[in-house]
């Protein structure tokens, strides 16, 4: 979706580089609810998060931050869940209570199991030059990262998607992961629901367009 303000009102802002993983999960969540936005460059190459305008915005001087007409709101996943609760009922937003905490525990498994175990591959097999790679590092976090894909695997055995049937607000983080897993050049093992999973949520446009670009 073509980022686009709106006509009665700023509308929704979203600040940061589109190849951050974290803006990229809320790009992809608003393209799901079909919300048009402003994108504002920031973060990396870009600069400007020790600004004290930005700083203002998000004292964390991360990215993504949101504005919603004024409303301001940071942390990413924090961010899907209140596009997914203001928008997205029913649907991104899940009906019943229990497939909306199972989404929820999903979401904070993301951040608190997966995103560690994959840090030391990704910052170095992306961010790093080869000569200054730690292979040990790099072979730990690839172990601990197939170790976290198994728990899910096993879980999506059972279902579609981490909430249930549906697709909703809980695979949009796990969903980002998952691409850079699979975009990585290490050795994964075969297992048969998550790669299933990974090929339904390809069929996606919003994953196709905000999640599946280049590694930086």
């Amino acid at each position: 979706m073509s980022p686009t303000p709106s006509s009665s009102s700023q509308g929704l802002v979203i600040w940061g580089r589109k190849n951050s993983i974290n803006v990229m999960k809320v790009l992809w969540c608003c393209e799901e609810l079909g919300l048009p936005f402003q994108r504002k460059d920031v973060g990396g190459a870009f600069g400007g998060l020790e600004t004290p305008e930005y700083k203002a915005r998000n004292p964390n001087a991360k990215v993504p931050t949101l504005d919603d007409n004024g409303f301001l709101l940071w942390e990413s996943n924090v961010i899907v869940r209140y596009l997914a609760h203001k928008f997205g009922r029913p649907g991104l937003f899940p009906e019943s209570e229990e497939q909306r905490w199972r989404a929820e525990q999903w979401m904070d498994w993301m951040q608190t199991t997966l995103n560690p175990a994959m840090f030391e591959a990704f910052w170095g097999l992306v961010r790093t030059p080869p000569a200054q790679r730690d292979l040990a590092k790099i072979e730990g976090s690839r172990e601990k990262s197939e170790a976290a894909f198994r728990i899910l695997n096993s879980h999506l055995a059972h279902q579609e998607y981490v909430a249930g049937p549906a697709f909703s607000m809980g695979d949009i983080p796990i969903g980002a992961a998952l691409y850079r897993w699979n975009a990585l050049p290490l050795e994964r093992p075969g297992l048969p629901s998550l790669d299933a999973y990974y090929q339904r949520l390809q069929e996606r446009p919003g994953f196709r367009t905000h999640i599946m670009i280049p590694l930086t």
